[in-house]
């Protein structure tokens, strides 16, 4: 596991250094996906966030590191929902409740998604590690799970299926960022998420998924 990278801060009181920076990632969010990475200044950002460039400074110390904070609070929100959920280990209704509260958090997230996607190959080599590190934890979740249903036997999966099958789950609900600008027309969140499943159990449960 990759540590987590420091974003320096002149600002000791951890309270108004967690305060400032979530309203940077929201003011950088609006702006990325508005204006592209490169083409925002962080004085645009200090302004979309509310305060001085000169203010701003003192929680970050480049605009690559309000990027870093955008991709680190997804997958730190991903955890600590998914962290929350109740134990069902080993059934498939435990399963659809991780895939149902993964899903609605894309979609309450979805511009920090699409941000997160299009501008994390301009972060510095360090910092774009650990973010890939925490994507595949991310998957590691789903893996865990899926891991537990085949040893109740509520499915059949080869390791590397169910390394797949994790995978799949994580680009599916993705999917709902990317093309919420089509897929909007026909359903909502929650037709997604039960067609998105539906799909999802019919493969691991079918023949192809003791490969």
């Amino acid at each position: 596991m990759k540590a987590k990278r420091e974003v320096q801060s002149s600002v000791k009181d951890e309270s108004l250094i967690s305060k400032r920076r979530n309203q940077m990632i929201q003011g950088a969010v609006a702006l990325f996906k508005q204006k592209g990475f490169h083409r925002t200044t962080t004085r645009e950002i200090a302004k979309e966030a509310g305060f001085s460039i000169g203010t701003l400074y003192e929680y970050i110390r480049t605009k690559e590191d309000v990027l870093y904070l955008v991709c680190d609070s997804i997958y730190e929100e991903v955890q600590e929902r998914l962290s929350a959920l109740p134990s069902q280990a080993g059934t498939l209704d435990g399963l659809k409740i991780a895939i149902r509260h993964y899903y609605l958090l894309i979609d309450e997230m979805q511009d920090e998604y699409i941000v997160m996607y299009q501008e994390s190959k301009s972060l510095p080599k360090d910092a774009l590690g650990y973010v890939l590190n925490k994507e595949l934890e991310m998957v590691a979740i789903f893996e865990d799970i899926l891991h537990a249903c085949c040893k109740s036997g509520e499915c059949q999966l080869s390791p590397d299926a169910v390394k797949l099958a994790a995978h799949h789950v994580v680009v599916q609900g993705q999917m709902w960022a990317f093309r919420r600008w089509a897929l909007h027309r026909d359903m909502t969140i929650e037709g997604f998420i039960e067609q998105q499943t539906t799909f999802f159990l019919q493969g691991i449960q079918g023949n192809g998924g003791t490969v």
